[in-house]
């Protein structure tokens, strides 16, 4: 069995509660949680009764996101770090979630790197102090400040900060943004998701296009996978899909479950 976790995008109609219900039943080894959804956070409820609920599952919050644009570095942005690791700390999750700015600035070589480490530096002593790990996830859009893995792999590096980042591996965005080196190793999770549209050329994909993975998926999510497997990954596996087709299905988890079964069945075959 993979190592599944359930990223609330996913269902974001549900209340932080249920998708924790949801996770338990879909057999999940953890979920994550966004700031990001409709309404107050944790549907108002405090961090630490979220943090009971999950445990009463048996489930690990992987992570929380999110602070956007985390390399447009700022006093607010220190300040909305701060605050999302105080609440990642009071909740219990594991790690928060760092996104580069995609808007079409900041692009130059030269100042994206030195964006990319300014916010790096001025983050790991925070981190630090209260001993968790950022993921820092490269979007493979044109308009991302952060598309290349490989930049954000040196310096951290360069930073001695390997201890307080990880990537996230995305295999929407790693598609988009050419392929390229895994960096198994650095990674922190994967998100999966698929996109089908045959209409769509690459450059045209966006994040409303994101459906469950399934045969007629184009991103080469079971490659990407059983690369990842077989490079040694071994860490969490996570469902983060934003198609309003799937946010609005009735039944959420058969779905979820047969998307599952045939990403499992997929990479049994390869091994075999």
């Amino acid at each position: 069995m993979l190592p599944i976790v359930l990223n609330h995008m996913t269902v974001p109609g549900l209340r932080y509660d249920a998708f924790l219900d949801l996770a338990k039943r879909l057999g999940c080894i953890g979920v994550e949680l966004r700031n990001d959804l409709p309404g107050p956070l944790f549907d108002g409820d405090a961090p630490e009764r979220v943090a009971a609920k999950a445990r009463e599952n048996g489930l690990r919050i992987v992570g929380l996101s999110q602070v956007y644009p985390f390399n447009a570095w700022s006093d607010v942005v220190r300040a909305e770090v701060e605050a999302l690791i105080a609440t990642a700390v009071a909740c219990g999750a594991e790690t928060i979630s760092l996104i580069p700015r995609n808007d079409g600035q900041g692009l130059g070589h030269g100042e994206r790197q030195a964006n990319l480490r300014l916010a790096l530096r001025e983050i790991m002593p925070l981190l630090d102090a209260a001993g968790l790990v950022a993921l820092v996830e490269p979007l493979g859009f044109l308009t991302s400040s952060l598309r290349d893995k490989q930049e954000a792999v040196a310096i951290i590096e360069s930073l001695g900060a390997a201890g307080c980042y990880k990537l996230v591996h995305d295999t929407f965005h790693h598609h988009l943004a050419g392929g390229g080196p895994i960096f198994p190793q650095y990674t922190g999770i994967v998100h999966v998701s698929g996109v089908v549209d045959p209409r769509l050329a690459v450059s045209e994909m966006r994040d409303e296009h994101r459906i469950l993975v399934d045969a007629d998926d184009r991103l080469g999510n079971i490659e990407q996978l059983a690369r990842l497997r077989a490079a040694g990954y071994a860490g969490p596996i996570s469902f983060e899909v934003f198609s309003p087709a799937v946010h609005s299905l009735t039944d959420p988890e058969t779905a979820l479950r047969e998307s599952i079964t045939f990403i499992e069945r997929q990479l049994a075959k390869l091994a075999a």
